[in-house]
């Protein structure tokens, strides 16, 4: 009974494990330029949809622990932990995201994962105009490890007042 009971837990384990995977294909799995674009922008939605709504463990499972985050106006920050406490204190409910249409670049890299690139604009939810607050170009690099897609490295830059 012991044994049947251990080998249950495993299972549910699995499966409970496996309900939280990502939807997106492995990178052995993606076969061409389009496959990899489609793949990230689900990505990058996930990443944002958790920064929006402040979900905080589901950042944390989208970025690698010793994330390197550079950044014009504040310079550099590495590690998970510095990230998510950045969001929590200078993010939730005061800074939404969105990708500007038009302006995701995604490019492969070998035995590694991809390199994104874009434009998103930045809102503040509090502003009686619901206008946008900034605009800023991005580089996230994300890696494919361990059966997961995360973001290893981000670059942030030539932040100014929206057009």
């Amino acid at each position: 009974m012991r044994k049947f009971c251990v080998l249950l837990l495993v299972v549910l384990g699995g499966v409970v494990t496996g309900a939280q995977a990502q939807t997106v294909p492995s990178l052995g799995e993606i076969k061409n330029d389009a496959e990899l674009t489609k793949a990230i922008k689900t990505l990058d939605k996930e990443l944002f949809d958790a920064y929006n709504t402040c979900n905080l463990e589901k950042l944390g499972m989208l970025v690698v622990d010793d994330l390197e985050f550079y950044h014009d106006k504040t310079g550099l920050a590495v590690g998970k932990q510095v990230f998510l406490d950045a969001i929590k204190n200078n993010i939730c409910g005061k800074v939404t995201r969105q990708l500007v249409p038009g302006s995701l670049e995604v490019y492969p890299i070998h035995d590694y994962g991809a390199v994104e690139i874009g434009t998103h604009r930045f809102y503040h939810p509090r502003m009686q105009d619901h206008g946008a607050v900034g605009e800023a170009k991005f580089v996230h690099l994300w890696q494919y490890k361990d059966g997961a897609w995360k973001v290893s490295r981000v670059i942030s830059y030539d932040h100014e007042t929206a057009k």
